[in-house]
C-alpha cells in the first residue's frame, strides 16, 4: 500500500492542524507516582524511647522496615513494604507504634 501525504499511511488525515497538535512538545511534569498519603507504620516520637536505647521494634521488624533517625534518636519507617505482620506495634513497651492495616487487607 502506498503511502498518500493526505492521509499518510492510516486513516487519520494529516492535516497542517493535526501536525501541530502531534509536534508540540508537553511540559515535563514530575510526578510521584508510588506517592503515599499516609504510612503504613508510625512511630509517635513523644512516646518513643529509642533516645533510651530501645530497639525493640527495629529488632522485631522482619522486612527490616524501621530503622533509628540518627538525628533525632527515634525510630521511623524507612521503608514502604510492610507486610502488616504486628509484631512492631505489639512488642513496643510504650505503644509508640502505630500500625495501619489497609481496608481492603482486614
Amino acid at each position: 500500500m502506498k503511502c498518500r501525504p493526505t492521509t499518510g499511511c492510516g486513516s487519520v488525515p494529516l492535516l497542517p492542524e493535526y501536525h501541530k497538535k502531534r509536534d508540540r512538545k508537553m511540559a515535563y511534569q514530575p510526578q510521584e507516582i508510588f506517592f503515599r498519603s499516609n504510612a503504613p507504620v508510625t512511630v509517635d516520637e513523644d512516646l518513643c524511647i529509642a533516645h533510651k536505647g530501645c530497639t525493640v521494634c527495629v529488632d522485631v521488624c522482619p522486612m527490616d522496615l524501621l530503622a533509628i533517625n540518627p538525628a533525632t534518636q527515634k525510630a521511623y519507617m524507612a521503608f514502604d513494604e510492610c507486610w502488616y505482620c504486628m509484631p512492631c506495634e505489639k512488642d513496643c513497651p510504650t505503644g509508640a507504634v502505630k500500625v495501619e492495616i489497609p481496608y481492603l487487607l482486614r
